[in-house]
């Protein structure tokens, strides 16, 4: 395929799920518009603007993502798979969230009113398959697009396998649609299920996530035997999906666990965050684009990550702790435990942080600490070194310390006045 035509094929690809994604919105925000729809339709809305569980929100940052993304690797590199398998998240995606719009609508929010309301919810019923098997195969391809070696060829062959045959059983399976749940439409049969065919949608959703097992594990494989541009590339892989699981983990987990709904609104930034960094750090690893400023970023985040969890712990910590001793000798709550608890932050920011950057660079960038401390002994000891011979020894020390190069050499340009005297 020609530059020209994949270039052509990624950006109609691209704008096609985009205006997919932009038809489902419409039907979602005109269903919510209706006066007469039901009150179900309604909580489950608010639900899904609340929560990352099925944000509509969510789903448009993805596909829009995913499709730019997509495209503009396959327009630039379209040997490339990683850009046709994101276009391929985002056309699936985009239909995905057309198909519920479509379904609420005509189901929900003016029954009766749209034709085919079933057959495309039928469509998005089976279209979780390869949603989730793209995803397989992008880790088993990442980052160089080829499998780490032949050995890994039966997992391929076999989360193709499962793709397709767990596609058809999904599409042509009797009995209710599935996913229609969160939207409450309750069960609405299968207009193309066989009476004798079994229902395969937990076998397949089983194999799909035992081979996403699989294919991360081929990173890992990856990452022990990779040269340094490499290793960088999947840093950066690693980066996005660790921060996406975290921004999941926030609703999901300690919201659910501590039942406090505002960590549910708090999350919603991070989630966006994270289902967006994840195909832009591909990008950027594919690209080579500031490959190596992922050293800083993944050490800025541990550092500032763990400052803001310690500093909010010991600002609320605070309050409460301070409210009891004022109710103790007042018997009232009082402002002055907020203002002393926020002074106490100001006052611990500066110190805390250079504590836990010093703990980060020994813990965890060994060698970057190692060569701070050998410059900063270097610098003291020029400030007292007189003789030059000792300190072109040292120079030379420091260097091949701090930056291990295969050979290193020390050449001094001699005096200009002496050689005019000569």
């Amino acid at each position: 395929m020609s530059t020209r035509t994949a270039t052509w094929l990624a950006w109609a690809l691209c704008v096609l799920s985009l205006v997919l994604t932009v038809l489902g919105t419409f039907f979602l925000v005109v269903s919510m518009s209706r006066p007469d729809v039901p009150v179900l339709f309604l909580q489950w809305i608010e639900k899904a603007l609340l929560t990352v569980a099925f944000s509509p929100a969510i789903a448009v940052v993805v596909i829009a993502v995913f499709s730019t993304v997509g495209a503009l690797i396959a327009s630039r590199r379209p040997d490339h798979p990683i850009g046709w398998l994101f276009c391929a998240i985002g056309f699936v995606g985009g239909m995905r969230f057309l198909s519920y719009g479509y379904a609420a609508y005509a189901f929900m929010a003016r029954p009766g009113s749209l034709p085919d309301g079933d057959i495309l919810t039928w469509v998005a019923s089976w279209l979780w398959v390869p949603d989730i098997g793209l995803f397989v195969f992008l880790s088993l391809l990442f980052p160089n697009g080829r499998l780490p070696n032949s050995s890994w060829r039966p997992v391929a062959w076999g989360a193709a396998v499962a793709v397709a045959v767990g596609s058809v059983g999904a599409a042509f399976s009797p009995g209710p649609i599935r996913g229609l749940d969160p939207l409450g439409l309750g069960p609405i049969e299968n207009p193309l299920g066989f009476g004798g065919m079994p229902n395969v949608d937990a076998i397949v959703e089983i194999l799909l996530y035992a081979f996403g097992i699989a294919a991360s594990a081929s990173l890992l494989m990856r990452l022990r035997r990779a040269t340094d541009v490499e290793r960088q590339q999947i840093k950066w892989y690693a980066y996005a999906a660790a921060l996406l699981a975290g921004s999941a983990a926030l609703p999901y987990v300690v919201s659910e666990t501590v039942e406090i709904l505002w960590l549910q609104w708090v999350a919603f930034l991070p989630a966006v965050v994270g289902v967006a960094g994840l195909p832009v750090a591909v990008g950027i690893a594919i690209f080579k684009y500031r490959l190596y400023e992922i050293d800083l970023i993944i050490n800025r985040t541990l550092v500032y990550g763990s400052l803001t969890a310690t500093l909010v712990a010991l600002y609320f910590g605070a309050i409460v702790v301070l409210q009891r001793v004022f109710v103790f000798l007042t018997g009232q709550q009082s402002t002055l435990a907020v203002v002393a608890s926020t002074l106490l932050i100001a006052a611990l920011f500066t110190p805390l942080r250079r504590r836990l950057q010093s703990f980060i660079d020994r813990r965890f960038y060994r060698r970057k600490y190692d060569a701070r401390k050998t410059l900063d002994a270097f610098s003291a000891k020029l400030r007292n070194e007189t003789d030059l011979d000792a300190l072109s020894d040292d120079l030379v020390g420091v260097v091949r310390e701090t930056m291990q190069p295969a050979h290193v050499s020390l050449w001094l340009r001699s005096d200009p006045t002496q050689r005019g005297e000569r």
